[in-house]
C-alpha cells in the first residue's frame, strides 16, 4: 500500500496529493476575504483511477471547513461535480447564506 500525502502548498496557491513523495497532482484555488476559489484540479496520468483527485478535494474542502467562516466557489468542474455528489459539503458553497 503507497504513502498518499495531501498539503496545502499556501506559496503555490494550491493543494497537492504526493504519492510516495512524488507529486501526483494538485487543486489550484485563489484566496480572498471570505472565499476559496478553486480554479483547476490536475491528476497526473500515472495516478489515475485511484481515487487520488477525490481524497485530494475531500481533503482540501475539510481544510477550508476546519478555517471556519470560508465559503467556496467551484470554477474548476471536477471540484464543482465532486462537491454536487456530496451533499455534505453544501454549507461551504458560495451563497449559501445569501437571503432566500
Amino acid at each position: 500500500m503507497s504513502e498518499v500525502s495531501i498539503s496545502n502548498n499556501r506559496a503555490a496557491h494550491r493543494y497537492e496529493v504526493t504519492d510516495e513523495g512524488n507529486l501526483a497532482g494538485f487543486a489550484e484555488y485563489l484566496r480572498t476575504d471570505g472565499l476559496v476559489t478553486f480554479t483547476h484540479t490536475e491528476i497526473d496520468p500515472a495516478f489515475e483511477g485511484r481515487g487520488l483527485g477525490s481524497q485530494l478535494i475531500r481533503a482540501a474542502l475539510d481544510d477550508v471547513r476546519a478555517e471556519g467562516g470560508l465559503e467556496v466557489l467551484p470554477l474548476c468542474p471536477f471540484v464543482k461535480g465532486w462537491m454536487a455528489r456530496h451533499p455534505d459539503y453544501r454549507d461551504l458553497a458560495y451563497g449559501r447564506n445569501a437571503a432566500s
